[in-house]
């Protein structure tokens, strides 16, 4: 820290309690009181350095005879700045740092402490230690500033306020690298003028490491709210860039904020709950206003803020109950980038009184709205715009898929909540749009997990969530699961067995023109020479790996077809008790026909049919239950 020695006597006062003593040898004739201290001084000192004392003293002197008695309450600095400003005008050496030198400068201006009442007086020494000394240091500007806090309507009545914030504003968006001023004072070696690294004043040949654009975060955080907000402006005056001023109020909100971070580690929240600007954690109510700042100040930009400050800044809100229109901005802000987010941000317990849910749901449901009003806007991805085959090939091809993906996984994770309403999971269910999901497989996994969370669901609500999902979507894993779901509805079991057995179909169509082209570069192939054998010897081995992959599959298709046939003879069974042909009824229904090639299928190809056999038993238990449930109405 930058300083400055004036005088040349030593130190000849004295405190004994609430007073100090001048120990000249001369008794004391005037008495200044500032505040709970008492100054016993001499006039003459006085008077010869300060204008103020000088008609104070004249007056205080024609009205008491014996004793002079002066009182000073508003000197700015109170009684610490007047016992240096006494000192200097004893001619006592006087230390000016960057922590004094701002009280010192406006109790002199207080006083009249001007050249007409000496040479060298404590105004133009102040003045000239600001200028010359505190302003061309980024440390002593900080913490000048922070001293102006104190004595405000003087340092601002002075300029001395906007001189700190103009000299940090210019060193804070210069670049840090073309000057060795930050370098010298954040990476601690001395530079030469190229640049090098000097020792014992001798150029090491070494270059500093460049700094970043983030230096000055964690001086700046030492500012109080007001003086803060004044030094962004500034610098967004200046035409400092977005992100680095939306760094700075990131780190500045988790200074200031406890809690923001949820894990992060002991010692760092401590030392984040003790701002050296404010002394202690801020009240609620200041939080609260601290927060609704921070807000305003933030650009609405994308990408501007990480995902997870702005999910702990809007669950922040939330605990305090900050403006609706706060809350607002920071949902529309996090639906911006919601592709960026995690599982873990979505899942924000609900704070509200009702606590209908556990995890407040409504906010998601928001926050996707914004997020898709933006893709839109933005002209994101449609389904004109992805073939099937990008589908497939890619499972983050998009934001919207991103985004998808990341709603299911939510959905997942709320659904076991029993006071989570059926319309509140399916609306968000299907706000996500068709061709944001290349495989329904997530969706269905929610689902699942609400109908086992909800049994008493009734058959109407059971169907309305299982439309969400595309049987054609499932992947064939999700598909054999379904088969043998018992919570889900016989119409959509039926759908889900019926895109199975083309799913198989297509596949092994597949390896057949897969085996046709390796038939064909066979012969290609055995005209080559001796050094191509090894492909060929490849080729082989590939082809009798994809034959055991379509027999397994033929068996596959078999055992489906024979559940297909099955499952037909018992509608059939169904129809003719009731006497009309229900078959017919039925396929309508399920909004499909089924081939009689695909239910013909050959008993003999098929040695193990299991899994087939239960889950005929399945249905056949589900279609007794519906055949009692008719004969009751009739």
């Amino acid at each position: 820290m930058a300083c400055m020695k004036l005088g040349s006597k030593t130190d000849a006062f004295q405190r004994q309690g609430q007073a100090w003593f001048c120990t000249s040898g001369l008794p004391s004739d005037i008495v200044v009181e500032v505040g709970e201290m008492s100054f016993h001084l001499h006039k003459f000192p006085l008077l010869s350095r300060s204008g103020v004392m000088e008609k104070m003293i004249a007056e205080a002197s024609e009205e008491a005879e014996e004793g002079c008695v002066i009182n000073l309450p508003n000197i700015p600095g109170g009684a610490k700045t007047f016992e240096l400003v006494a000192k200097f005008c004893y001619g006592v050496k006087l230390e000016l740092t960057s922590s004094n030198v701002v009280y010192l400068r406006c109790a002199a201006e207080h006083l009249e402490m001007n050249e007409e009442y000496g040479e060298g007086n404590l105004i133009t020494l102040t003045e000239t230690f600001l200028n010359q000394v505190v302003l061309r240091s980024w440390k002593d500007s900080v913490k000048a500033l922070q001293t102006c806090d104190d004595v405000l309507p003087y340092a601002e009545e002075l300029n001395i306020t906007k001189r700190c914030i103009e000299s940090l504003a210019a060193k804070a968006c210069t670049d840090p690298n073309l000057f060795g001023w930050p370098v010298v004072e954040h990476s601690g070696p001395m530079q030469s003028p190229g640049g090098s690294v000097l020792w014992n004043g001798i150029s090491t040949g070494a270059r500093v490491k460049n700094s970043s654009s983030d230096w000055w975060y964690d001086d700046v955080c030492t500012l109080s709210l007001p003086l803060f907000k004044r030094l962004i402006s500034f610098m967004e005056a200046r035409g400092i860039k977005q992100d680095i001023i939306a760094g700075s109020l990131t780190s500045y909100a988790k200074k200031y904020l406890p809690g923001l971070n949820r894990r992060q580690a002991a010692s760092e929240s401590s030392n984040r709950l003790a701002p050296v600007a404010l002394g202690a954690p801020p009240s609620e109510e200041d939080q609260k206003l601290f927060l609704e700042e921070i807000d305003r100040l933030l650009p609405m930009q994308k990408g501007l803020a990480p995902t997870k400050f702005l999910f702990g800044l809007l669950r922040t809100a939330m605990i305090l109950r900050v403006s609706p229109s706060c809350i607002s901005n920071l949902e529309r802000r996090i639906g911006m980038q919601l592709d960026q987010a995690t599982l873990e941000d979505l899942l924000m317990p609900n704070f509200s009184y009702s606590m209908e849910t556990l995890y407040n749901v409504d906010c998601v449901q928001r926050i996707l709205e914004h997020f898709l009003a933006m893709d839109q806007v933005s002209g994101g991805a449609s389904p004109c715009g992805i073939d099937d085959g990008q589908l497939m090939g890619s499972p983050s091809l998009t934001p919207v898929t991103m985004v998808a993906k990341l709603i299911d996984g939510y959905l997942a994770e709320v659904a076991p909540d029993v006071n989570l309403k059926h319309p509140k999971f399916q609306a968000l269910a299907a706000a996500v749009p068709e061709y944001g999901r290349p495989l329904d497989d997530g969706l269905y996994r929610a689902i699942d997990i609400y109908l086992k969370s909800h049994p008493w669901l009734s058959e109407s609500e059971r169907e309305q969530l299982c439309r969400l999902m595309d049987c054609q979507k499932l992947s064939l894993e999700a598909c054999t699961h379904a088969a043998q779901n018992e919570r889900l509805p016989l119409r959509i079991v039926v759908q889900v067995l019926f895109f199975e057995q083309l799913q198989l179909r297509t596949s092994i169509a597949g390896c057949f023109l897969v085996s046709d082209n390796l038939d064909g570069s066979r012969q290609l192939r055995s005209g080559l020479a001796g050094s191509n054998e090894g492909g060929w010897a490849t080729a082989v081995r590939e082809n009798q790996v994809l034959k055991v992959g379509m027999d397994n599959m033929r068996m596959r298709v078999s055992e489906l077809e024979k559940e297909c046939s099955n499952m037909r003879q018992e509608i059939e069974k169904l129809g003719r008790v009731k006497g009309s042909s229900a078959w017919g009824s039925v396929s309508k229904k399920f909004g499909f026909k089924l081939k009689s090639q695909m239910c013909s299928a050959q008993a003999d190809s098929v040695s193990n049919q299991n899994n087939g056999n239960g889950k005929v038993e399945k249905l056949k238990v589900r279609q007794g239950k519906h055949k009692k449930n008719s004969s009751h109405n009739d």
